[in-house]
């Protein structure tokens, strides 16, 4: 604008020059005078015309650093302070499910075995960032509870503040997944079964209310936590309330991708180790112990058994992890190991409950496989579009209880009672394996077909369970029949 009005007041300016022989040779001054006179003010007003664009510039570039932007994408919805260091975004993951149980241990009221719809997780949140370093999250739960402790189908799941000093030194506080279980810090929409193996229902602790430092070193190679926590059982998940122990839990987790970023096949490979301590001593109406439930969540196969039973010290896990991707392959294999001292009342016993998972998933479509979620290269659409991704999934696990456990007490060599739990209704192992078809329709919807089978071994057949027989030996222990489920769920997440 300005160039252009400069240009213009040149052209005059100079026309103005070269008149001036022509009326100086007609001897008209008067003429000349008044000529330069307009000269000049139409220079004034090209210069003022050039600073009020100027002005204008400027305002618009003021107003861009306190404008704040909104934002809508498949990654939610938001706000945004200009400068980017204050952000808040709203989320939400629904996931409808239809569950069908074909063991007789699920059968309803009416015999028949349960099947139908639930909602299993329903999660609104709000995360965000002020400061450009203090991050948060509040996310409510409105679905179907599953966890191992909790009865109730709504409450807090995540509420935290994260404050990111550095990329090595971040500190986590609030209630919150603990850095322990690698399955367990995968997303709830991007897990590749319907429900999550036994090492993160069954032993190692869902969420819990506590501080973390946490970090990554080695440029991101190399990822490490140390906490503190109130403690929860075996899968468990802890309450906003005040924790009535007075023992806390600590945990620790160190995790390497050593080849991250590089052109080596390894590059998505990652391994690491994790470990809990704490004590605990339940009572007599609280005992701090776990139920143990079956790969499809809708009953338990082992609970300690009589109300003198409970945790009496202390209580150590260990966890190691890995997890391998590479093009449309991914796998990720896990164990861990609970340590818990257990009384009866007369004597404590430690006793050592394990489980493992290996689980492979394939991208038929040729997407990369990877921790996160996957993002389909062509969208399903009706319209001549592409049909989204499809993955094969396939897993085996097992959760296997102490033998101990079911130990028996004697009394003049008749066996009279059990120790800690009655094989009667209680089973040793349970072994489960699964396979499913993940279907991505876009970034953000996604339908899952599941089915999976489980025997269990050791006892805990419920239906045939009976008093001790006259002469003071345990009688009818059978194996709990297998549980056979097929689970499809239709996901939404942004």
């Amino acid at each position: 604008m300005q160039f252009k009005f400069s240009k213009f007041a040149t052209v005059l300016i100079t026309s103005g020059i070269v008149s001036l022989p022509i009326a100086a040779h007609a001897n008209d001054s008067s003429e000349l005078e008044e000529l330069r006179g307009l000269v000049q003010e139409l220079s004034q007003q090209v210069k003022v015309l050039a600073r009020k664009g100027e002005i204008s510039a400027e305002e618009i570039t003021a107003a861009k650093k306190t404008t704040p932007v909104v934002k809508a994408s498949e990654n939610g919805f938001g706000l945004e302070s200009a400068d980017g260091k204050n952000v808040i975004k709203f989320k939400g993951l629904l996931q409808i499910d239809n569950r069908n149980y074909s063991d007789v241990n699920g059968l309803g009221a009416d015999g028949k075995n349960i099947s139908g719809f639930d909602f299993r997780r329903i999660r609104p949140t709000i995360e965000g960032t002020v400061f450009g370093k203090y991050d948060f999250r509040f996310t409510p739960e409105f679905g179907e509870a599953k966890s191992a402790s909790t009865s109730s189908t709504s409450g807090i799941v995540d509420a935290y503040i994260d404050a990111r000093f550095q990329p090595w030194f971040k500190v986590r506080a609030g209630k919150f997944k603990p850095f322990v279980g690698l399955e367990r810090l995968q997303s709830g929409s991007d897990i590749k079964f319907i429900e999550r193996s036994y090492v993160s229902n069954n032993i190692l602790p869902n969420r819990d209310l506590g501080a973390a430092i946490h970090g990554d070193v080695l440029e991101g190679k190399l990822n490490y936590s140390v906490g503190f926590y109130n403690g929860v059982t075996d899968g468990g998940d802890a309450t906003t309330v005040q924790d009535s122990n007075v023992d806390k839990e600590y945990a620790a987790r160190i995790f390497a991708t050593p080849f991250k970023g590089s052109d080596s096949v390894l590059a998505g490979l990652g391994f690491g180790l994790a470990a809990t301590h704490g004590n605990f001593k339940g009572t007599s109406t609280a005992s701090g112990l776990p139920s143990y439930k079956t790969a499809g969540q809708e009953s338990s196969f082992f609970s300690y058994t009589g109300t003198n039973v409970f945790a009496n010290g202390k209580r150590d896990r260990i966890a190691p992890q890995a997890y391998y991707y590479y093009g449309p392959l991914g796998v990720l294999a896990e164990y861990a190991r609970v340590s818990q001292d257990v009384t009866n009342g007369t004597r404590t016993d430690k006793l050592d409950n394990d489980a493992w998972q290996i689980a492979a998933s394939y991208l038929l479509t040729g997407e990369d496989s990877s921790f996160k979620g996957v993002k389909p290269k062509q969208v399903f659409d009706t319209n001549g579009g592409g049909w989204g991704a499809w993955e094969l999934v396939a897993r085996y696990q097992e959760n296997n209880i102490d033998s101990a456990a079911f130990s028996t007490g004697t009394n003049a060599g008749v066996v009279t009672t059990t120790r800690y739990a009655d094989p009667r209704s209680n089973a040793r192992s349970a072994k489960s394996w699964a396979a499913g078809v993940n279907w991505y329709l876009n970034q953000n919807v996604k339908i899952v077909l599941d089915y999976e089978q489980t025997s269990f071994d050791g006892g805990g057949n419920v239906t045939n369970a009976a008093t001790p027989a006259a002469t003071g030996s345990l009688t009818n222990i059978a194996d709990r029949p297998d549980e056979k489920t097929l689970f499809t769920r239709l996901q939404l997440s942004y």
